[in-house]
């Protein structure tokens, strides 16, 4: 057996790590999980994780373009407007100092003064992907505080929505789930690339795995890019063959 490599500290080792296909538009999640497969205890993903995640957690924002969430996990996580973090003038060079948020919310039953709307910083306003079934009175207040995207009627269409953000300049995808959300991108075939933490601990309940949909028509296999450890934690990259 062999020594795995350990989780860079530096930020420009971690840039070159996971650094983005140098063109075309691409899809990373970045997901943790428990030895037994759960995706968060009592509700929340922070009991799982680790400064090894914090600090990955932290660089894969820095390194998109545009952070991708569900609204339940914004509400559940308690989102705020993305930070710069330590590291982030070596990832966002020629860019805007964060990248924007954008919430999936059906039917927009958003807080529109919640401060990742209020206190998005300037070039980065909130982006909301919606439907075309979303109440017209909640579509017209979240337009005055968000860039409001339709993308499908009755759900999101995912490869929709990943072509308007491209067609904007947002071409390198971080989605933070949760796993409804992450479940519906590989089912519509836009996942290129998993970042998953292997968190050592066991947690029992019925937490959801990190998808949580029905099934595939197929299993979806992926190829292991990149594999670290800290402090037994496994920080595993898997992308499309």
């Amino acid at each position: 057996m062999h020594a795995l490599p350990a989780l860079p500290t530096d930020p420009t080792e971690l840039q070159e790590a996971y650094a983005y296909p140098a063109e075309g538009v691409w899809l990373r999640a970045n997901m943790i999980a428990s030895l037994d497969g759960a995706a968060w205890y009592a509700d929340r993903t922070e009991a799982l994780g680790s400064p090894g995640d914090r600090r990955l957690f932290l660089a894969l924002r820095g390194l998109a373009d545009v952070v991708i969430v569900g609204a339940e996990t914004v509400r559940v996580e308690g989102y705020g407007p993305v930070k710069a973090s330590q590291g982030w003038d070596v990832y966002r060079a020629g860019r805007t100092p964060v990248p924007p948020l954008a919430v999936i919310s059906r039917r927009l039953d958003l807080d529109l003064d919640a401060p990742f709307f209020t206190r998005a910083r300037e070039g980065a306003r909130t982006i909301l992907l919606t439907t075309e079934t979303a109440p017209p009175d909640r579509r017209a207040a979240a337009e005055r505080v968000a860039d409001v995207i339709v993308a499908g009627r009755d759900g999101l269409d995912f490869p929709r929505a990943v072509e308007e953000l491209a067609a904007r300049g947002l071409r390198r995808l971080l989605c933070e789930g949760g796993p409804t959300i992450l479940a519906r991108a590989a089912a519509e075939h836009v996942l290129d690339e998993l970042c998953l933490t292997l968190s050592p601990t066991l947690v029992a309940g019925d937490p959801a795995r990190i998808l949580n949909g029905p099934q595939l028509p197929e299993p979806s296999r992926l190829r292991l890019a990149s594999l670290y450890e800290e402090d037994d934690f496994l920080f595993l990259r898997y992308a499309r063959r």
